[in-house]
């Protein structure tokens, strides 16, 4: 009872826009697991759902101590939280729809992310993916369905043919459709409005971009409509698209030549839950790096120069 005190005054984290706010017992999981105390994670979890059942706040702690018990090594544990995640979840979807509030499609979404990645690392690829397109089935029309495709795509994407891209609206110029870019090597920079991370990866690309464009390299910067602004919680698509573009010429026009499609589909097609994402294609369109989250200067130079020296 002392821990649960604690976790009731424990103030929730500052979120990024569009984040729902952090359960108080998601935050104190945190905690433990920052220290590396998955006992103490364990423990509160248990106390919790003993307490409150399995809502989907708590759910969503559970797929917390999954993800501590995956980045110790305990793969079996990982596998078993992420299990009971899906089948509480079942119960709790017999009677509701899982987007009727945030916290159960985290909880189910870092489940199969969990499981799929905890099966990799005792080299059962093919049942990876076979559990990624599964869920895909059954989740395709809900929130979870681009963190699903992120993790398909994490594992089979890299050496096929690069999905279509579509530019129907975009920022600036027209962009270049994927087809016509053929013999170039192509890096798509995924970013969002709101994404600090996408901020601070701007300059690495706008460097890298203005040193190797003459060599071959070309940049598209895909985003999207998130139905926000810094000074609107629910605004228009009339209202968002002037606000991107200010968004985009204050932090990413030193990227030269960028072409900036906007479009949904593009982002759930590419399983784009994680931003920035970073897709590089090779002279033949074959996508030869899939990375989500932010990437340093040497490591994206190290990827794109051997594909620069390629035959054209």
């Amino acid at each position: 009872m002392i821990a649960l005190l604690a976790i009731a005054g424990l103030a929730a984290r500052a979120q990024s826009y569009g984040e729902p706010p952090t359960p108080q017992i998601v935050a104190f999981v945190q905690v433990s697991l920052q220290r590396g105390d998955l006992v103490s994670a364990s423990a509160l979890v248990a106390q919790y759902r003993k307490l409150n059942g399995d809502t989907p706040e708590a759910l969503d702690a559970l797929s917390w101590l999954a993800r501590g018990e995956l980045s110790a090594g305990n793969f079996a544990d990982a596998i078993r939280y992420s299990r009971e995640i899906r089948q509480a979840s079942q119960t709790a979807l017999a009677t509701r729809k899982l987007d009727a509030e945030p916290y159960l499609p985290i909880a189910l979404g870092a489940g199969y992310e969990v499981e799929a990645q905890a099966l990799v690392a005792q080299k059962q690829q093919r049942e990876a993916i076979a559990l990624l397109k599964s869920a895909l089935r059954t989740w395709r029309e809900t929130s979870i369905a681009d963190r699903l495709q992120k993790n398909l795509n994490e594992l089979t994407l890299e050496g096929t043919s690069v999905p279509r891209l579509e530019e129907a609206q975009w920022i600036g110029a027209k962009p270049a459709p994927l087809s016509a870019l053929r013999g170039k090597v192509v890096l798509l920079f995924f970013w969002a409005h709101w994404c600090a991370d996408c901020k601070a990866e701007a300059p690495v690309i706008a460097h890298l971009a203005a040193e190797l464009g003459p060599k071959g390299l070309v940049v598209l910067a895909p985003t999207r409509l998130y139905g926000y602004t810094a000074e609107e919680e629910h605004a228009a698509p009339s209202k968002e698209m002037p606000f991107i573009e200010k968004v985009y010429a204050h932090y990413y026009a030193a990227i030269p030549n960028a072409g900036v499609p906007v479009n949904t589909a593009n982002f759930d097609r590419f399983g784009v839950s994680t931003t920035p994402t970073l897709v590089l294609i090779d002279r033949l369109g074959l996508v030869k790096l899939y990375h989500p989250g932010i990437l340093d200067g040497a490591g994206l130079r190290a990827a794109i120069e051997p594909l620069l020296g390629a035959a054209r």
